[in-house]
């Protein structure tokens, strides 16, 4: 018989099946808003990872990070997977059911798996069910809402100081800037994020740092002439 794990002081004062549902019962304040893309830094995303601790609840959430940066799934995607759909060996992670309904098979790296370990031992010793569940109380093992991820996230990214908003949508932008600076193909992060059309992956990369395309323009080399040219265009003038 599966015991409850230790809370993180982070933690609400009742179970995130119940937070979660005194939320539904409330209009979120930021519904229709828009958000521009402002996605966390590197650092700024591993300082919150750290700053999870090493319990339950703090080995979910950093879970749940390395899924939605790593991955860039989105925050539905994430919650919705199951041990099942994770495949080390290949490197790959299945989407059952993404936005529209589509399924698809995405890729995360070595690193993204190894960071996941501890969460899927601790999932283990709980009762069957999604890979990101309520970890205490008559819900545990029970589906993690999105409302109460998106403010466990927020709550340990304002305990490490991370002053940028910090939402699982913006992880997934981190993602898709990443791979870009990376070189990897315009068509394939398409595919990574599950999108029906490169215009809409091409506004997830709107997030890249201003002063990097100032530095980028800026270092660009002079045109390059011949003389010859250069003294015809003398004489036209």
């Amino acid at each position: 018989m599966p015991t409850s794990p230790p809370k993180d002081p982070l933690d609400h004062k009742v179970s995130d099946a119940a937070a979660s549902g005194n939320r539904a019962r409330r209009r979120p304040t930021n519904r229709g808003r828009h958000f521009p893309a402002d996605p966390p830094r590197t650092e700024e995303i591993i300082a919150v990872m750290r700053g999870c601790g090493e319990t339950a609840h703090g080995i979910r959430a950093r879970a749940l990070i390395v899924v939605l940066w790593r991955a860039g799934l989105r925050i539905q995607e994430a919650l919705d997977l199951n041990e099942l759909d994770l495949d080390r060996g290949r490197g790959s992670v299945l989407v059952r059911r993404g936005k529209g309904g589509r399924r698809r098979e995405i890729g995360m790296d070595d690193w993204g798996f190894e960071q996941l370990e501890p969460w899927l031992r601790l999932r283990r010793t709980m009762p069957v069910g999604p890979l990101f569940c309520v970890l205490s109380g008559t819900s545990l093992g029970r589906p993690w809402t999105p409302p109460a991820a998106r403010t466990t996230l927020r709550r340990y990214a304002a305990r490490a100081g991370v002053r940028r908003r910090f939402a699982p949508h913006q992880l997934r932008h981190a993602h898709a800037i990443e791979l870009a600076h990376e070189g990897i193909p315009l068509n394939v992060i398409q595919r990574q994020l599950g999108h029906r059309n490169l215009g809409v992956t091409s506004i997830y990369l709107q997030g890249i740092d201003p002063n990097e395309i100032i530095q980028t323009v800026h270092a660009r080399r002079p045109p390059m002439i011949s003389a010859n040219v250069g003294l015809t265009l003398a004489r036209q003038l």
